[in-house]
């Protein structure tokens, strides 16, 4: 069963640009022969870091968008622990917060057309009535 992954890891700050793609490009090697798909990499650049990490106050964040199955990911995060320059990682499952999502949207647009529907009725039937209810104040 294909699940959607989000996996955001951190690299060394003195780490090159070359390096950094050669790094994402054995990574995403990874992922095709297992049977998952690279969805998305987003390379986000040099941030401060929250705290110290290895004596590193900065470091390259890079978010993958990954498909696949379990055993995917953990050949991914059995990478990034040997691989020296990565600093931290954390993998999220999105899929299920995705439909959660997607299922409250659907409540909500329901509940704009149910509401939407009588208040157009409503509003012509109480035009009639206001100049009727005018009339006996003014005689």
């Amino acid at each position: 069963m294909n699940r959607t992954y989000e996996l955001m890891f951190i690299v060394r700050p003195d780490m090159t640009e070359e390096d950094l793609d050669k790094l994402i490009a054995t990574l995403s090697g990874v992922v095709a022969p297992s049977g998952g798909s690279v969805q998305k990499v987003d390379k986000m650049g040099k941030r401060r870091l929250a705290y110290t990490v290895r004596r590193f106050h900065e470091g390259i964040y890079v978010l993958m968008v990954v498909e696949g199955g379990g055993a995917v990911i953990h050949e991914l995060e059995r990478r990034l622990r040997v691989t020296e320059p990565v600093i931290k990682f954390l993998t999220v499952r999105t899929d299920e917060e995705q439909k959660r999502l997607d299922k409250i949207k659907a409540l909500r647009d329901a509940r704009k057309k149910v509401s939407a529907q009588p208040a157009a009725p409503v509003a012509a039937a109480e035009s009639p009535a206001a100049p009727a209810a005018e009339a006996p104040a003014t005689a």
